[in-house]
């Protein structure tokens, strides 16, 4: 199949039956596009699409968000998982607002100079919103290229990456970009699955190799298993007698970087320790059911520990005076950026 021949098959499927009507397709622009590209990484529209709404109607504008506190934007996030897209979505908007008046650069090369912004999602700024010849290679057009063309391999290698980019550049016309961009992205989201395919609906069908071999499955090629290694921590769930809670800050590199969580400790067999460490001199605490929380690259086991220190004023003047640590009240929350585990234990308080 020819590029042009490519091309017009799956323009035609995108004017049928092609999204229309995500809220990032809406008055579209190089902030909306950009905004709704770092979310949608790792992440499926269905989960975007309500977290995209909410931070619109916060920062509607680069420079709302280059204003606002990393605190408010790690909020927003919170629950999105990844959140080194959040801190990058703020270090760009501050840095197109201070050093590009405000205007997004139009030209891939330019767009991955931005913190955060790499190669296919400055495909995908550049062509829907300036309508520039840029190719995308997102995980549903990796899938769908690596079925079409039976590219064998895990696209985390480097010459597979570069097969793959090959064909998303032969294949991208130079006319009705923003159109092509989305049709592709739409075909690995809604008929070239990661499971089950509707191949029979695909415009790409008839010259498949994979649907011809009937190995779908096969492609793209599936990262190296590892063993993925566990990590175990406690989480200190610290309250006093108003029902607040004690949240210190992570600091802004690392994981979790600037997002808010419970104190920590090693093991149960760590808490005294912790909790004198931290100016509490109590021994009312209990131990609550373990939990587990999957990364990419690891899980997480964490014991959360009830910890009651009443009306201690003494501490409560050593937390005031620490820039970093916080009484949160669940009832009446202010905006802090927690990860999902620490959201999860408050959401437990909540039931």
């Amino acid at each position: 199949m020819s590029p042009s021949e490519f091309q017009t098959a799956v323009l035609n499927w995108f004017d049928q039956h092609g999204r229309t009507h995500l809220p990032w397709q809406q008055d579209i622009s190089a902030y909306r596009v950009w905004v709704s590209e770092i979310m949608l990484q790792q992440t499926q529209v269905n989960t975007v699409i309500p977290y995209y709404l909410r931070f619109m109607k916060s920062f509607p504008s680069v420079q709302d968000l280059a204003a606002a506190p990393l605190d408010e934007i790690l909020h927003h996030w919170t629950g999105l998982g990844y959140y080194a897209r959040a801190r990058n979505l703020h270090k760009t908007a501050q840095q197109v607002s201070s050093d590009l008046n405000g205007k997004f650069p139009n030209t891939v090369d330019q767009l991955c100079k931005l913190p955060g912004i790499g190669r296919s999602t400055a495909g995908a700024i550049s062509a829907i919103a300036f309508h520039q010849q840029a190719a995308i290679l997102d995980g549903n057009v990796k899938r769908v290229l690596a079925r079409f063309a039976a590219i064998n391999g895990w696209p985390g290698k480097t010459d597979v990456m570069d097969t793959l980019w090959t064909l998303a550049e032969r294949n991208t016309p130079d006319q009705r970009i923003a159109d092509y961009t989305q049709a592709m992205m739409d075909l690995g989201a809604t008929l070239c699955k990661r499971s089950s395919p509707n191949c029979p609906a695909c415009p790409l069908t008839k010259k498949c190799i994979a649907y011809k071999q009937g190995n779908y499955q096969d492609y793209p090629g599936k990262k190296p298993k590892k063993t993925i290694p566990i990590r175990n921590t406690c989480f200190l769930m610290i309250s006093n007698a108003r029902g607040e809670l004690l949240l210190q800050q992570n600091p802004p590199i690392g994981l979790w970087g600037g997002l808010w969580i419970f104190p920590q400790c090693d093991t149960t067999g760590c808490i005294d320790q912790a909790l004198e460490e931290l100016g509490v001199n109590t021994q009312d605490y209990r131990v609550l059911d373990a939990k587990r929380h999957t990364f990419s690259h690891f899980h997480l086991d964490y014991q959360p520990i009830a910890v009651n220190v009443g009306a201690t004023e003494i501490f409560k003047d050593r937390v005031s005076e620490k820039g970093n640590q916080v009484w949160y009240n669940p009832q009446k929350p202010i905006s802090l950026g927690m990860p999902a585990p620490i959201k999860a234990l408050f959401d437990g308080l909540n039931s």
